[in-house]
């Protein structure tokens, strides 16, 4: 019995370096940006609750940035007023179009988003992709870096959490990251492309509003095309290490397992 005990230890002992020391260390990695290492990866709501979580950044000048949204397709989003708020539950209710609907503010470093976009879905603002970003002035390099959440607004109705009205986001936010990144390219506006870790491997995370979510945990980082400059090629992709690539094939593994 003794026997038995000091082998479930020596188990337990094994699992726990594994899961909590050596797999996180491999896994965790920020070659191609080290600056992005020290960045935050959850955003805040206005009541301090954890909201939606980092999954892309961009680097490149606002104006690049805007242009390059722009050529995807997607839509600034309106600033919150009170007629951007009527607008927007008019075409809730009545199904009509806004494709420049304003989005609920989250913050990170402390303010809530420098820039927001969304790419409609459908006939109203009900459903639409969205993102937010945040420009990273931590971060001292010749480009700014800008910090973006990515989600879809799948439908309209109460806070999990405040019981206050607003959108729910589908929980597959790495779809919403690659969509976007692609959409991007696409278009002729990234040079080149690359992940480092994020907020980690989540599988039930939840938002400011109790939405679920599942990501890989990682944070898709493109570098935009300077506003003028042709596009000669798709962009250049940056691989991430083997540990993390074993991790990621794992993960959707996971995903599926989870799924059924």
């Amino acid at each position: 019995m003794a026997r038995l005990a000091r082998a479930l230890a020596a188990v337990v002992l094994v699992w726990a370096l594994l899961a909590y020391v050596v797999l996180p260390a491999l896994w965790e990695h920020h070659e191609h940006n080290p600056a992005l290492a020290t960045a935050p990866y959850v955003t805040r709501t206005g009541d301090d609750i954890p909201g939606d979580p980092i999954n892309v950044a961009l680097i490149g000048t606002q104006t690049e940035l805007i242009s390059a949204m722009g050529a995807a397709g997607w839509h600034p989003a309106d600033p919150i007023t009170l007629r951007s708020s009527v607008g927007i539950i008019e075409s809730v209710l009545l199904d009509r179009r806004d494709p420049d609907a304003p989005v609920s503010n989250l913050y990170l470093f402390g303010r809530r988003q420098d820039l927001a976009f969304e790419l409609p879905v459908g006939t109203s603002a009900r459903e639409r992709h969205h993102v937010r970003f945040w420009r990273d002035d931590d971060i001292k390099s010749e480009r700014p870096v800008w910090l973006g959440s990515a989600t879809f607004d799948r439908s309209v109705g109460l806070s999990h959490l405040t019981g206050q009205v607003t959108h729910h986001i589908g929980p597959d936010i790495d779809a919403e990251r690659d969509g976007l990144l692609a959409g991007l390219a696409a278009a002729g506006r990234l040079v080149t492309t690359y992940e480092v870790s994020g907020i980690g491997p989540t599988l039930n995370g939840r938002n400011g509003e109790g939405d679920r979510y599942v990501t890989d945990g990682e944070i898709g980082v493109g570098v935009l095309r300077a506003v003028g400059d042709a596009a000669s090629a798709p962009p250049e992709r940056l691989p991430s290490p083997a540990a993390v690539q074993v991790k990621n094939r794992l993960w959707a593994w996971l995903r599926t397992l989870f799924a059924r």
